[in-house]
């Protein structure tokens, strides 16, 4: 099983270090990515999600700059919040700078406060997503592209210098509900949930796998990532039934409060997910 670690970006004050810290630790102790989460502005106070919050591709950037091999992604990126054309120039631009490590993940966002503060309708968010998705795909590859009908704003305009691989970055689709489960099918390179529990987490595989015969997709094309914020204790308890359910991806958000170093940290979670 491939493993992620978060990156330390939000909850508590972090230096520019703690993050290369970590972001080293994950490369050179065997882990396969490193990962940052997606919030803009937050209501003073909030918790959920808290209200200490680093911007997600600064910080991924950062990661970038301090390893050369470990994967960078998004856990997830909230696609309404940006014009696709801005969102894929900066992704673009950190593939092809990181030599090809960018795994995008991406969802349709679910905090209305975040959503109102940027002056993006919260009822759209669906719609904007698969804009979105469909947006990046032609713009890392032919942005004349596509189904015939009106021409895109884009129309005669290139990203340039393009992502590092051809296609560009592969894009995770979170959400948990069918409607995440749809789009992942129709539109994604994987389906990334933070459903954790291997009873549900069955019931949303098995949701996911009817989705693909619907569409006429093979679910071996679909890989399975689950984000879990959990100690490596537990992690170890619950890998097989991630193994059982088909899961190939595990991206770990340590709980607050660890103690031990990142390169302890990591050793300990790549313990728990033996890879393969």
């Amino acid at each position: 099983m491939r493993l992620g670690v978060h990156l330390p970006q939000f909850r508590r004050a972090v230096s520019a270090e703690d993050v290369r810290a970590l972001a080293r630790a994950a490369e050179e102790e065997g882990a396969d990515d490193v990962w940052v989460s997606d919030h803009v502005i937050l209501p003073a106070g909030s918790t959920r999600p808290p209200e200490l919050f680093h911007d997600a591709l600064t910080v991924l950037t950062l990661a970038a700059a301090a390893t050369e091999r470990v994967g960078l992604g998004t856990s997830v990126l909230v696609a309404p919040y940006r014009h696709p054309v801005l969102l894929a120039r900066a992704l673009a631009s950190l593939d092809a700078l990181s030599g090809g490590r960018v795994v995008c993940g991406i969802a349709s966002g679910w905090h209305r406060d975040e959503f109102a503060a940027l002056g993006v309708p919260f009822g759209e968010r669906g719609r904007r997503t698969d804009d979105a998705l469909d947006a990046l795909r032609r713009l890392w590859t032919d942005p004349d592209s596509g189904p015939a009908g009106p021409a895109t704003p884009w129309a005669g305009l290139r990203i340039s210098p393009g992502p590092a691989r051809p296609g560009g970055p592969p894009l995770w689709v979170g959400g948990d509900g069918d409607a995440g489960i749809r789009r992942a099918v129709r539109r994604g390179d994987a389906w990334h949930t933070t459903v954790a529990d291997p009873s549900r987490l069955r019931e949303r595989v098995e949701a996911l796998r009817r989705e693909c015969a619907r569409c006429g997709r093979d679910p071996v094309t679909l890989p399975v990532s689950v984000r879990w914020r959990a100690l490596p204790e537990q992690v170890a308890e619950r890998v097989p039934a991630f193994t059982a359910l088909g899961v190939g991806h595990l991206l770990v958000d340590p709980p607050a409060g660890e103690r031990r170093t990142p390169r302890e940290l990591v050793r300990a979670y790549r313990a728990a997910v033996p890879p393969g």
